[in-house]
């Protein structure tokens, strides 16, 4: 008996370890220490190219960190070195985290994912679908949707809803117009009177007929907090963020961490300059040291390499770090699987882009992999397959070098030794 009850608490503390990012020597996850010094050729090439001012990279298999490591400069006016804890503009990457929080309310039976998003954001009922925009007045017709967005033409982005700010020209203006935001930095406001304004605006096309990246994640935020009946800001703080030990991660930075917000930059005549004036929508590159009301489930996050590392690790492991289920196994197998059906040929899941036998000719992500990035030139993908997981953060506006996200991938896939 004795022998048996140590033998399952090695077992229960070999799982809870393997729930937790703890840094290791390549060579004990299966990574060639050797092979892995091409991350650093790659990102120094970058660097001595003038084509970015630093990244911050990180590489955890099976659980233990390979490489945790910053290049370059967070700030190139006063050459202050990059470091691996400090803090990037997310964009995007806010998606998948509204997505869990999404599916975490699911599990409680909040929703169902094929009702229409009017059982809860009533103006979104009787939606409507752009025919024709007069570019000298503003003005539009539209016709009658043919059916109503449901949530997961949310999640999937084939509600029909158009992005503001940088998506296509007509409905940007209409966006504009109206005074929707695209939520890349906004910070005046609250989502949910945007979003009842943008649920009276028309549709790019008919629900479910096409794939539009769009406004879609905003929306979901505003329905976490009619589901939860907290902010979104807060329910991400108490439900997913604190749990997962998620510290450096905020829709606003504290005063005490504005420090480490890493400085934007973009290129201009060849050269890495600051930003001149507003970005995107009007909005100032020093969006998250600002005091702000406007919770973008979409685009509105900031955080670290490490922060996200433990959020891609949690559906790495099933739903559970740290100790901390979020979710059951089977509803990560739910965001894991392709939801979007023929003719549409993405592959998307429920908050995640995804490798299927369909698309996997074209990468060298295993099938099963989960990805996504961020407008200022942020990556990250996970692996279940390989236990991987892999960053790569930089912060440049409109950058001209996207394909260090898709070169990095090469670079840490190469140095697997097993």
């Amino acid at each position: 008996m004795k022998t048996i009850i140590t033998l399952l608490f090695i077992l229960t503390c070999s799982i809870a370890s393997a729930q937790t990012l703890t840094p290791a020597k390549p060579e004990q996850a299966g990574v060639s220490a050797e092979r892995l010094t091409r991350v650093d050729e790659l990102v120094n090439s970058y660097l001595s190219n003038g084509q970015i001012p630093g990244a911050v990279v990180f590489i955890a298999r099976n659980g233990k960190i390979v490489l945790h490591k910053a290049y370059g400069y967070s700030n190139l006016e006063n050459k202050t070195p990059l470091k691996a804890n400090d803090i990037f503009r997310i964009a995007s990457q806010s998606k998948a985290v509204t997505s869990l929080a999404v599916m975490m309310l699911f599990e409680e039976g909040k929703f169902l994912l094929d009702e229409p998003v009017s059982k809860y954001i009533p103006e979104f009922k009787s939606p409507r679908v752009l025919v024709n925009f007069n570019e000298k007045d503003s003005s539009y017709f539209t016709e009658p949707a043919k059916s109503e967005p449901t949530i997961r033409q949310l999640l999937t982005h084939t509600s029909g809803i158009d992005y503001a700010g940088i998506g296509n020209k007509e409905l940007k203006a209409i966006f504009a117009k109206a005074g929707v935001p695209s939520g890349i930095g906004n910070h005046e406001g609250l989502i949910g009177d945007k979003m009842k304004i943008l649920a009276k605006l028309p549709m790019k096309h008919h629900p479910g007929e096409r794939y539009t990246y769009g406004l879609n994640v905003d929306v979901l935020g505003y329905l976490v907090e009619i589901w939860s009946g907290m902010s979104l800001d807060q329910f991400f703080k108490t439900r997913i963020f604190t749990p997962l030990g998620m510290n450096d991660t905020y829709f606003y930075l504290p005063k005490e961490k504005h420090n480490r917000l890493v400085t934007l930059y973009e290129t201009r005549e060849g050269k890495l300059v600051l930003p001149t004036g507003k970005i995107y929508d009007g909005v100032s590159p020093e969006y998250p040291t600002l005091p702000g009301t406007y919770y973008s489930g979409g685009a509105g996050l900031s955080s670290t390499v490490e922060d996200y590392a433990k959020f891609l690790q949690l559906f790495i492991n099933g739903g559970v770090y740290n100790g901390k289920r979020l979710l059951s196994r089977k509803t990560i197998e739910l965001m894991l699987t392709n939801q979007v059906q023929p003719p549409l040929t993405n592959q998307i899941g429920l908050g995640f882009g995804l490798e299927t036998t369909a698309n996997d000719y074209q990468s060298i992500y295993s099938v099963g992999s989960f990805s996504w990035g961020g407008a200022f030139n942020t990556h990250y993908w996970g692996d279940p397959k390989e236990k991987l997981v892999g960053l790569i953060f930089t912060n440049m506006y409109n950058s001209p070098v996207w394909t260090i996200g898709e070169k990095f991938k090469i670079a840490t896939y190469q140095a697997i030794a097993d």
